[in-house]
């Protein structure tokens, strides 16, 4: 695979896995996100309910007794929408009668004078107008007749403050009719509700530190990873390119001598025969075998016939072009591929081949090569036939004497 193809295959590969790696962290802080605010809001509703059932209670408290009359005291002032509410005790001091609404009213008032809540009792046909609902009540009390909602929930925005507002619906009960049976309302029905609301400000602002901490925790987090993800997956690359080009070598590469083994100089030998073939260039082949390596071995023992091959394998590398193709072919024999090569040039260079061996050497015996030369023609059908004929030629060099270049007639 080439360098560049397979470069692009694993960034592709690093790029898809930090994408993966970002948007699966972005939905884990996302969801933590959240999460945290779902249980804010639930706290929230939680701390509501129990007020609303508090006022409840109270007002259940209130109504199970008809009402509770306080002494009319400065400041007192009888419910202007109650009949005869005030009684006047034997001693002469007046009293008022306090209704679940006004009761809740004014408890509200001590609440919201504290800082801490507010209670708003309110209904679509209110009595006080200082009942009417306001937008928030109003579509919460329209749910609750049509019987979609049991209760509502939401924050607002009043006075550049955040306020969590609960709602839910008052029902009509059997004590309710002394008050409301000019309404018409019947026992069971929504007769209105109860909206609570307190301050979250501190909440809110807290919530939004705490999502913008958790942002930039997942920001720096994901960098981060991605970061160490991309150094050690870049490692990791390389070292697989290297020790796949490693085993490409390897697989390609004779171990002795370092040049290319019999299956890819033959590999190499088809790819120029099919190109000379289709383009009508010519190429040359050289096959060479070193002269009496039996004896090498023989007299001076199979290392020293390693160290004569590995001194020859060198010797032709540093004679080669940067486009010739060198291999070793057989156990003491070599190939050589001599692309836009004619047979004169080829016998040419077999012959520089020749001399080089024949250089002083490793060995204290003189170590010679033949070389067998041989060029394409248009007849050749298989690579078979250019290596039949450099053969035949090597065959010659032998039996004329060794140590000399034979070559088959050109073209």
């Amino acid at each position: 695979m080439p360098v560049q193809k397979e470069r692009k295959i694993y960034r592709r590969f690093l790029l898809s896995s930090s994408i993966v790696i970002a948007l699966v962290l972005t939905a884990i802080f996302l969801d933590m996100a959240i999460r945290t605010r779902q249980l804010i809001r639930k706290e929230n509703i939680a701390r509501a309910q129990v007020l609303f059932k508090a006022i409840l209670l109270t007002r259940q408290w209130n109504a199970d007794y008809g009402g509770v009359y306080v002494e009319k005291k400065p400041g007192v002032e009888s419910n202007p929408y109650l009949e005869n509410p005030d009684i006047t005790a034997v001693d002469g001091r007046v009293y008022t009668l306090k209704n679940p609404a006004l009761m809740t009213r004014e408890i509200s008032q001590y609440a919201e004078k504290d800082g801490l809540f507010k209670f708003h009792i309110t209904s679509l046909k209110p009595i006080n107008p200082q009942n009417m609902p306001d937008a928030f009540e109003k579509e919460a009390l329209l749910n609750f007749d049509k019987g979609n909602l049991h209760e509502v929930s939401r924050t607002e925005r009043i006075n550049n403050m955040t306020f969590f507002r609960y709602m839910a619906p008052l029902f009509v009960e059997k004590s309710c009719l002394n008050c409301h049976r000019k309404q018409n309302y019947a026992v069971g029905d929504v007769r209105g509700g109860i909206s609570i609301t307190f301050n979250v400000d501190d909440i809110e602002r807290n919530l939004r530190f705490n999502t913008a901490a958790i942002i930039t925790f997942g920001v720096i987090t994901t960098t981060l990873l991605l970061g160490l993800i991309y150094y050690f997956m870049s490692s990791l690359i390389k070292k697989l390119a290297d020790a796949r080009i490693q085993i490409e070598k390897i697989a390609i590469t004779d171990e002795l001598t370092g040049l290319f083994n019999r299956r890819h100089i033959l590999e190499r030998f088809l790819e120029e025969f099919e190109q000379a073939k289709r383009l009508e260039k010519t190429f040359s082949c050289i096959i060479g075998d070193i002269d009496h390596f039996k004896s090498v071995n023989d007299q001076y023992g199979h290392l020293a016939g390693d160290d004569v091959l590995k001194e020859v394998s060198h010797r032709l590398k540093s004679i080669i072009r940067a486009y010739d193709i060198v291999g070793r072919y057989g156990g003491e024999e070599f190939l050589i591929i001599l692309p836009g090569t004619d047979i004169e040039q080829a016998w040419h260079f077999a012959e520089r081949i020749r001399m080089a061996v024949k250089e002083p050497r490793v060995v204290t015996a003189p170590v010679t090569i033949s070389l067998g030369v041989t060029c394409f023609e248009e007849a050749d059908q298989t690579i078979d036939d250019m290596i039949k004929r450099a053969d035949d030629a090597l065959y010659r060099a032998k039996n004329a004497g060794r140590d000399r270049v034979e070559r088959t007639p050109g073209p």
